[in-house]
This record gives structure tokens, sequence and C-alpha cells, in this order.
């Protein structure tokens, strides 16, 4: 009886140690890197992106130093991005460009950063309900825009420079009218000064954004509602010089 307990309990540990072992890519332990990665790519291109992220990370935990090692480096970057796992995607975007500074490809993964840092600040429900988030904390999408801005001034010929150029002024938008609902925040709460340094912010650093003339009107009542006088008249002549037909005061 003894004897038969202690069988079944080494059972029942082999069981739970197999259950425990992560889940490895179901691939075929005599394919060479080439047929391995060939496999990879065609799940990659059908949009299997799970799929695609074990196959991808067979090849590299088999072939470290083989000559496919850097597109698959690549190639995973972008299925954890399509993946939705951003983190992961960053984290091999890091590592790729310590260990490869000089890649001829560099301003793809520097695209790839700044897609991803965007991504992290999405919100898919808001955004498919049209919900401004404005509010919310917007570090990746600042670094985002390092990311493009350090593509376009490091690859100003490269293919995806267009592309990062329009994201620039899409972030700025963004990020302006993250200070103007801070500023708006602010002023409910007759915090003037802050909310005249918020505005002031965007006319300094977005003066090309659409939202000047509010950030500059935000400017105006918060020095009024200070009693600074001649702050008041300075930014309103400002504001009637570059936007004749407001109409606010």
């Amino acid at each position: 009886m003894k004897a038969n307990f202690l069988l079944i309990s080494l059972l029942a540990l082999t069981l739970s140690a197999c259950a425990g072992k992560p889940k490895e890519a179901d691939v075929n332990s005599t394919q060479t890197a080439q047929s391995l990665y060939q496999q990879a790519k065609e799940v990659l291109d059908n949009g299997l992106y799970n799929r695609a992220i074990e196959l991808l990370s067979a090849v590299e935990s088999r072939y470290p130093f083989g000559p496919l090692a850097r597109q698959v480096q690549l190639d995973l970057i972008y299925a954890h991005y399509q993946a939705g796992d951003v983190q992961k995607a960053l984290a091999g975007i890091d590592r790729f460009i310590r260990l490869n500074p000089n890649h001829t490809e560099l301003d793809y993964v520097y695209y790839m950063r700044g897609l991803s840092n965007l991504k992290a600040d999405e919100n898919a429900l808001h955004n498919m309900l049209g919900i401004d988030r404005a509010d919310r904390d917007l570090a990746s999408t600042r670094q985002a825009f390092d990311d493009f801005k350090m593509l376009v001034s490091s690859f100003p010929d490269s293919k995806y420079a267009a592309e990062a150029k329009n994201r620039m002024l899409s972030i700025k938008d963004t990020l302006a009218r993250h200070e103007l609902f801070v500023a708006d925040y602010y002023m409910r709460r007759g915090a003037y000064l802050a909310a005249a340094n918020r505005g002031k912010y965007i006319v300094e650093f977005y003066r090309d954004s659409p939202l000047v003339e509010q950030a500059l009107e935000v400017m105006v009542e918060s020095y009024d509602k200070l009693g600074l006088t001649k702050l008041k008249n300075d930014t309103y002549q400002v504001l009637k010089l570059n936007f004749p037909q407001n109409n606010k005061f």
C-alpha cells in the first residue's frame, strides 16, 4: 500500500511539472533556419500574429546568431505590435537599437517605436465612442513625438519620414488639447495663474495649432481675474492681431 501511494505521488508530481511548463512552438526539430523562418513569415503575412510570435521566437531561440537573426527581431517587433503587446514591442525595439546602432533599417525601428508609444496611450473604447481623451496622461504620446522627430531628423530621406511628419502634427494637436483641458480645469478651480501658464505654453510650443486662439482667451481671462492689467491688455492685443474675428471679449 505504501509503495502504491509513493507511485501515485510521483505520478502526480510528474503530471504537475508537465502542466507547469511554458507552451513551446510546435515545430519540426529537423527544420532549417530558412524553412522555419519562411513558415513564420507566411503566418505573419496572414495576420496570425500570436502564432507568428511563437514561430519567430523558436527561430530566434535556435539560431540566435544566424544570418536571419536581425530580420527575425524586426519581425517580432512588428508581430508584438500587431498583437497589441506594445510593451514587448518596445522592449524589442530598445534592444535592437542598442545592439544595432548602425543598422540599415533603423529608420523603420524608430517608426515602429513611435507607433508603439502611440498605441500605448490609446483607449480603444473611448476612441470608438468618439470621447475626447486629451485629459489622460500623455507620457507615451510625448515619447512618440520624440521618436518620430528622431526619425525625421536622422533619416530625412526615409520612406517613413513623410508619415512621421504627419504623425507629429497630429500629436501636437493632441498635446495642445491636453494643455487646454488642464487650463480649463485650473480656471474652474480658481487657479488662474496656473491656467494662464498652460495657455502660454500652447502659444509658445504649439503656435501652429488651431487651439492657439482659445489659449490666448484663457490667458486674457486669467490675467483679468488676477488683476494683471498690463499682461491682460498685451495678450488681448495679440489675440485681436492674430484673430481679428474673435469677439469673446
